[in-house]
């Protein structure tokens, strides 16, 4: 039996349907057919060669929702359960090392540096070959950290929570878990700043403030948590932080967290903290700019705290897939286009257009 896959052969040229052949699974490897893969903004910038990790040929996809169709052994989910055929499941989409400095020393292992993603470092050519969630089907390799889903969410709604919500929770590692009384703001209304105002929510705070230039996404946003939108395209770099300023009595936002990976939407976030927050960046996905700030009156003399975020790890994955489990209508509104696999390119341009928040293929 073969397997169709949707392959990046060039950049910035259509994606090649190719077909492998499907072999049983070695001890302790998965095969898992697809169920829905989401299509993220990583991945637009990937095909157009903006991602510096990029190898070619390349099965595009890292975030993915499938049903096993056999394993090689016995194998276990992340609470211990063992897997199954049949079962539903979720997955990280990185695998780590558990040997180097950062997994072992600093225990960051969202830092390691042999960290392999599916979709984005893992050529086609690598055996067993699928290694990417644009097919249908996908072999997860032993070191993967699965979880199971119950079999009542549309698997569509999921996809998300494997990338843009689990870097979101990796951000509330450095928010206070109580923000009763306190002001979050939120760059970008995408999927990643979605699930940013989610967090916020489930933890209380008081205000939460979103700058993004699309209605419908803000409005997402609104219904997500978001306590005031602030439309970039209808206002002033200074509206927007007059706005921010009278929601806290003239003292600015407790933390702002940067969705949008834009060039000069650092400037404008860490000037709408008050003294003594912390900016936290998790947007910036690929090299976009540099921006210009005055360590001294900006950083220094207000004691700010700058954070950034890259990707994820188990933990994060977790927390995310059980935050859209719990508010599964809310995440469903992120969905905005589904394609078959076969027009792989037509999803890609949706995201690169921004006229879907979240486009899904689902097979």
């Amino acid at each position: 039996m073969n397997s169709r896959a949707m392959v990046l052969e060039a950049f910035n040229e259509p994606l090649r349907m190719r077909e492998r052949k499907l072999s049983d699974p070695l001890e302790g490897w998965v095969l898992v057919k697809m169920l829905a893969a989401g299509v993220c903004g990583s991945d637009v910038h990937m095909w157009k060669g903006e991602d510096p990790r990029t190898p070619l040929p390349l099965v595009l996809g890292h975030e993915g929702v499938g049903e096993i169709v056999s394993i090689g052994g016995e194998r276990r989910d992340v609470s211990g359960k063992r897997l199954s055929s049949g079962d539903r499941i979720a997955w990280n989409r990185g695998r780590v090392c558990g040997r180097c400095h950062f997994c072992v020393e600093l225990k960051k292992p969202f830092l390691c540096e042999n960290r392999r993603v599916y979709g984005i470092n893992i050529p086609l050519e690598t055996p067993p070959h699928l290694n990417g969630c644009y097919a249908e089907y996908i072999m997860l390799h032993p070191e993967t950290d699965v979880f199971t889903v119950g079999g009542d969410i549309d698997p569509a709604v999921l996809v998300p929570a494997s990338c843009s919500g689990a870097t979101a929770a990796h951000a509330y590692d450095y928010i206070e878990n109580d923000l009763s009384g306190r002001t979050v703001v939120v760059q970008g209304p995408g999927p990643l700043g979605a699930f940013a105002v989610a967090f916020a929510r489930e933890r209380n705070a008081q205000n939460i403030v979103v700058i993004g230039g699309s209605q419908g996404r803000l409005d997402i946003c609104s219904s997500l948590g978001a306590t005031r939108i602030l439309n970039r395209r209808e206002s002033s770099v200074a509206e927007r932080n007059d706005a921010v300023l009278s929601l806290t009595d003239g003292y600015g936002a407790d933390y702002v967290i940067e969705a949008a990976g834009a060039n000069g939407a650092v400037v404008e976030g860490v000037r709408l903290l008050a003294k003594g927050g912390s900016y936290i960046s998790t947007g910036f996905s690929q090299p976009a700019g540099t921006e210009k700030l005055d360590f001294f009156s900006d950083i220094v003399s207000r004691n700010i705290t700058i954070q950034g975020v890259w990707v994820s790890a188990t933990p994060h994955v977790k927390s995310a897939l059980d935050l859209v489990m719990k508010h599964p209508l809310d995440f469903a509104q992120l969905v905005t286009h589904r394609f078959p696999l076969e027009a792989a390119d037509e999803a890609l341009a949706v995201m690169n257009d921004k006229s879907a928040v979240k486009a899904v293929l689902e097979f």
